[in-house]
Order: structure tokens, then C-alpha cells, then sequence
């Protein structure tokens, strides 16, 4: 409980004494780049062969003839949407991105240069965390629509290559009763997924206490409860926006 206090009094600090507009725009263009577009391949990879992979094991399981093969592509629509984008690909997120921004706080402060920003008379947190936490919450979003896009599209070429089902069959099972609130509720989760990752990450890195291998258990711990953080939060959003 005294490590939730903290992190709490953590996210209250970064927005005291701000420092000015334009100092945070170039940070969190810089942030952007580093957190979002590093990331894209990675991503995508995984996406693909999360998409195939779920399309081949669907129709693995689906062998009763009186179930339409159209329902693969429904399957993996959904599953895609509502689970695997956002949730899977934060997991990843916090194993490249979480442990990265552990790994560099962490280092800056057993050099001492948190401490010569806070000298200096400069809000250490807000300087430091408030851009990284920013480009998480903007560029999350972005990478779990292009992780959802690649994953329905590897599914679709899994079943061309494969020919476990017929691209018409697939295609159609894509179109079927689709819910656009699918997509609101996989938007609303990555951008708590995002915020929570890199709040997280930025706390267990700023207040490393130590050496160098303080530094990489940090890294490790940032990722270990971010992902608790992500699935724990993934079962509170399903209850309150899924469950009627």
C-alpha cells in the first residue's frame, strides 16, 4: 500500500510547476518517435502471426459441419479486436517500451543527473515523465489499430496459404454482425494500457536506488507489474463496459 501511495503522490507531481509549452512539445515529438515508431516492427510482426496463428486454430476447433465456415472470420474479428490488439500487444509494449523507460530513468538517477535537474530548480518528474507518459497514451492507440489491422490481415492470409477456409467465407465472417463498440472499448483499453505502462515503468525506474543491477532489477520489476496492471485493468474495463 505505501508503494500505491507513492506512485500516487508520482503522477500528482508531474503536474506541479510545469515547465513551459514549447520545452514539452519538442519532448514529446522526441518521445513519440522513440516510443511509437521504434515499435511498429516489432508490432506488426507479432500482429501477423497472432492473426494467422488464431485463423488455423479456429478452424482447427470448428469441425462440426453444421457450423458455417464464415464464423472463423467472425472469430478471429472479434478476438482480434477485443483481446489480442490491445491486450497482447500491451503486454509486448511493456516488455520493449516499459523496460526502456525504467532502464533510462534509472540510470539517470544513479548518475545523479535527476538530481542535478532538481538542483537546478527543475520539476524532475514533470520534466522527465509527463512527455513519456503523453507519447504513451497518443501512440498506443495508434500501434494497437495497426496490430488489429495486420493481425485480421495475416488471418487472411493464413487461410489463403493454408486453406483452412475460403477467402469469400472469411471475408464474410469479417462483415457479420459487427459491433462498433468493439472498436471503442479496444481504443478506451489502449489508452489506459499505454498510461498505465509508462506511469508505471517511469516510477519503479525514477526511484532506483543503487548500481547498475538496481537498474536492470527495476526494468524488470516495471514490466512484471505493468502486465499485472494490464490484465487486472482489461477484467475491470470488461465488467464495467461489456457486462449489461
Amino acid at each position: 500500500m505505501s508503494n500505491l501511495g507513492r506512485y500516487i503522490i508520482f503522477l500528482g507531481k508531474l503536474f506541479t510547476n510545469p515547465e513551459s509549452f514549447r520545452t514539452y512539445v519538442k519532448l514529446i515529438f522526441d518521445e513519440c518517435a522513440y516510443i511509437g515508431l521504434n515499435s511498429i516492427v516489432l508490432v506488426a510482426i507479432v500482429s501477423v502471426f497472432m492473426g494467422a496463428v488464431s485463423t488455423v486454430q479456429t478452424a482447427y476447433n470448428l469441425i462440426s459441419p453444421l457450423i458455417p465456415d464464415s464464423v472463423i472470420g467472425l472469430v478471429v474479428r472479434d478476438l482480434t479486436i477485443l483481446e489480442l490488439a490491445p491486450t497482447i500487444t500491451a503486454i509486448i509494449f511493456a516488455g520493449k517500451v516499459g523496460s526502456s523507460i525504467a532502464g533510462n530513468l534509472g540510470t539517470m538517477r544513479i548518475t545523479e543527473q535527476i538530481d542535478a535537474l532538481e538542483v537546478m530548480g527543475i520539476n524532475s518528474v514533470s520534466y522527465l515523465v509527463l512527455p513519456k507518459i503523453f507519447a504513451s497514451v497518443v501512440m498506443y492507440p495508434f500501434l494497437v489499430i495497426l496490430a488489429g489491422a495486420l493481425a485480421i490481415s495475416g488471418g487472411y492470409l493464413a487461410a489463403e496459404l493454408a486453406s483452412v477456409v475460403g477467402s469469400a467465407d472469411y471475408l464474410m465472417g469479417l462483415k457479420m454482425n459487427f459491433n462498433q463498440f468493439s472498436v471503442t472499448f479496444a481504443l478506451i483499453k489502449s489508452v489506459v494500457f499505454g498510461f498505465l505502462v509508462s506511469s508505471i515503468s517511469a516510477y519503479m525506474g525514477f526511484y532506483t536506488k543503487g548500481g547498475a543491477l538496481e537498474v536492470g532489477q527495476s526494468s524488470t520489476k516495471a514490466v512484471t507489474v505493468s502486465c499485472i496492471a494490464i490484465l487486472l485493468s482489461d477484467f475491470v474495463l470488461a465488467q464495467l463496459l461489456l457486462v449489461r
